[in-house]
C-alpha cells in the first residue's frame, strides 16, 4: 500500500514538472506580472518585500503576487497581500506567465525559467561564511560537495539579475555563483527602512504593536544555523548555549531579550520561566522592526551584523564554536577575529558584564567599526530599492 502511494505521489509530482515546463514554453507572458517570494515563501520579508513596497508605491500598474509556503498563508491573509500557494496549480499558471520573478534565495532546480521571464536574485546577505563554489566541504544532509556546488551553479546560471550591497560582496558572488550576468551593485533594498524609520516615534510605535515594555532595554539575539546539526534535509537543530536564566537573574530589571533564530532552524525554544524577560520573535515576519527597536544585537556568524552596522548602535558576538565553525564547517572569508565591529564573547557572563558595564557609562563603538562601516555600509542611502527597480523595470 506505501508502494502505491508513494508510485502516486511521483507519478503526480512529474505531471506537475512536465505542466510547468511545457505552459513556460506555450502560455503568453504577462508583461505587468511579478512574483515575489522570500526564505521559501516562509516570509514577508527581507529584499523582495523593500522591492515589493516600493513598486506597489511607485509602478501601481503592475499586478503583484508572493509565492507562499502553504503552512504560512495566514500572514499574508491578515495584512491582504496578494499570494499564491506554492506548487499549486494556481502558482504554476502565474510563474509560467510572470515578466518578473524575484527572490532571496534559491528556487527549487526542476523550475525552468521561461524566455520571457527576467529572473531577479537578491540574495539575503553580505557574506562572511563561504559561499556555494568557495566552500571546501559541504556537510549539509541530502547533498554532498560535488553534487551542491554543481547544483548551485544550474540554479544561479537562471538568474539574470543579482543584487550586491558593497564592492566586497560584489566580488565573492561572482565567484562562488558564478555569476556572468547583470550585478547591481546598489546596497540592500531591505536596509532603505533602517535608513529612513530610524526614529523614535517608530521605535515606540513598534514597542506598542508588539506589546513590549518601554521602560527596558532590548537585547536582540540572532544566531545563524550549523551545517552538521540537522534533524533532516532543510530542517536544522539549534541548541541555545545562551543562559538566559542567568541573565535574567543579573539583568532582568534594566534588560529583556528577543530571540530570532534563523529561518532554516526547527527548533521552539522553551522559556518557560523566563515570562517577561525572553521573548521569541522567530516567526515575526520580518527581522528589521526588531533591529529598529533593539539597543545591542548578539550574533555570532550570521550576515546580520552587517546589516545592523546601518544603526551605529553595539553589537556583541557569542562565539563559543568559533574554532569549530571556522575550520571544520564554513571558513570565513574574513579574518573574523581581528575585522568585527564589536567584541567576542564565548561565556554568558562576559556578555552579561557587558551589558552592565554599558548601563554604567556611555557605549562607545568598537575600535573596528567605522573602518567596517565605510567598507560594508557606504551604499547604504535609503535609495537602494530605487535604483534597483529603475534598472530592471525600465531597462
Amino acid at each position: 500500500m506505501v508502494n502505491v502511494k508513494n508510485k502516486l505521489k511521483n507519478t503526480a509530482l512529474s505531471a506537475y514538472k512536465l505542466g510547468f515546463h511545457l505552459m513556460g514554453k506555450v502560455l503568453p507572458v504577462n508583461k505587468k506580472l511579478i512574483i515575489f517570494e522570500s526564505f521559501l515563501g516562509k516570509q514577508f520579508s527581507d529584499n523582495p518585500r523593500a522591492l515589493y513596497e516600493h513598486i506597489q508605491k511607485a509602478y501601481p500598474e503592475y499586478q503583484l503576487y508572493w509565492s507562499v509556503d502553504g503552512r504560512y498563508v495566514s500572514l499574508f491573509e491578515r495584512k491582504g497581500i496578494p499570494y499564491v500557494k506554492r506548487f499549486s496549480l494556481q502558482w504554476m499558471l502565474k510563474m509560467t506567465r510572470a515578466r518578473y520573478w524575484i527572490t532571496n534565495s534559491r528556487l527549487p532546480l526542476w523550475i525552468p525559467k521561461p524566455r520571457h521571464t527576467t529572473y531577479l536574485q537578491t540574495w539575503h546577505g553580505t557574506p562572511l561564511k563561504k559561499l556555494a563554489a568557495d566552500m571546501e566541504q559541504v556537510l549539509m544532509p541530502g547533498t554532498d560537495t560535488e553534487k551542491y556546488k554543481r547544483n548551485f551553479k544550474k540554479e544561479a546560471s537562471k538568474w539574470d539579475f543579482l543584487i550586491s550591497p558593497n564592492p566586497y560582496s560584489t566580488e565573492i558572488f561572482r565567484r562562488a555563483f558564478s555569476f556572468d550576468k547583470k550585478m547591481l551593485e546598489t546596497g540592500y533594498p531591505r536596509n532603505d527602512y533602517l535608513v529612513n524609520s530610524n526614529n523614535q516615534a517608530m521605535m515606540d510605535h513598534l514597542k506598542g504593536i508588539n506589546q513590549l515594555p518601554t521602560d527596558k532595554k532590548i537585547v536582540l539575539y540572532a544566531p545563524t544555523w550549523r551545517d552538521n546539526q540537522f534533524y533532516g534535509k532543510g530542517r536544522y537543530k539549534f541548541d541555545l548555549e545562551l543562559d538566559l536564566k542567568r541573565m535574567r537573574e543579573q539583568l532582568g530589571d534594566e534588560y529583556i531579550v528577543l530571540l530570532r533564530l534563523h529561518y532554516l532552524v526547527s527548533e521552539n525554544i522553551e522559556l518557560a520561566g523566563l515570562e517577561g524577560f525572553a521573548y521569541d520573535f522567530s516567526t515575526y515576519e520580518d527581522i528589521r522592526d526588531l533591529y529598529l527597536i533593539s539597543d545591542v544585537l548578539i550574533t555570532d556568524y550570521s550576515s546580520v551584523f552587517f546589516d545592523y552596522a546601518n544603526l551605529r548602535r553595539p553589537m556583541f558576538f557569542f562565539v563559543y564554536d568559533i574554532e569549530d565553525y571556522r575550520d571544520n564547517l564554513r571558513g570565513f572569508y574574513l579574518d573574523f577575529e581581528k575585522e568585527a565591529p564589536g567584541p567576542l564573547f564565548t561565556k554568558t557572563e562576559e556578555i552579561i558584564s557587558e551589558l552592565k558595564a554599558m548601563s554604567k557609562a556611555p557605549y562607545v563603538l568598537h575600535p573596528n567599526f567605522q573602518a567596517f562601516y565605510e567598507k560594508f555600509c557606504s551604499l547604504e542611502d535609503g535609495k537602494a530599492s530605487n535604483r534597483v527597480i529603475e534598472t530592471l523595470l525600465e531597462k
